[in-house]
């Protein structure tokens, strides 16, 4: 039997010896252990609520944003539609629009058009403001630079295609020229 084997059965004696002849010293022992097993089960239980109240939490702003944004990929599908519907009605000429049956036809294009800019919005969908805004490469793609006394370098002076917001969030960017000094 090693040293360290013989210490550890002498002092298991001395602590039986002195359970035996001291119980409320045994007893005080338990009573502490008891107390501490119990502090640590209520830390456990109190970490663990908190653990389940913020994942509760996080999956409800996940869920929040999930359905806040769901439509934004077919959103971006039907910005193409309203592209085509607002061409279609800008490349129509006067006497197109005098004549009887394209005026019905056009009519009806509008009131698509009219009827999708409806949904737009209660989706909280809106168009980008552009012209006269200066470049903000966040809302805005600057695809050519025009050369221009009439507007300050960096302010936006044409917009090739529209750009959309979803509440809070680029749906788009706007294809932009911006201006710049004429050499």
């Amino acid at each position: 039997m090693s040293e360290d084997e013989k210490l550890h059965e002498d002092a298991e004696e001395i602590r039986k010896e002195t359970a035996e002849g001291a119980p409320e010293l045994a007893e005080h022992d338990r009573v502490a252990e008891l107390e501490r097993q119990l502090e640590e089960a209520n830390s456990k239980a109190l970490y663990a609520a908190a653990e389940a109240q913020n994942v509760r939490r996080r999956l409800e702003a996940d869920k929040e944003q999930a359905s806040s944004y769901a439509a934004a990929s077919f959103a971006r599908d039907m910005l193409a539609i309203k592209d085509h519907l607002e061409r279609a009605l800008v490349a129509v000429n006067d006497e197109l629009r005098g004549d009887k049956t394209a005026t019905q036809f056009l009519a009806g294009i509008e009131a698509t058009a009219r009827e999708l800019e409806a949904a737009f919005a209660r989706q909280g969908i809106s168009r980008i403001k552009s012209v006269g805004e200066a470049l903000d490469p966040h809302r805005h793609q600057a695809m050519i630079e025009i050369p221009t006394d009439q507007s300050e370098p960096g302010t936006i002076v044409e917009e090739m295609q529209a750009g959309y917001m979803m509440k809070d969030r680029l749906l788009r960017p706007a294809l932009v020229g911006v201006a710049k000094k004429p050499d």
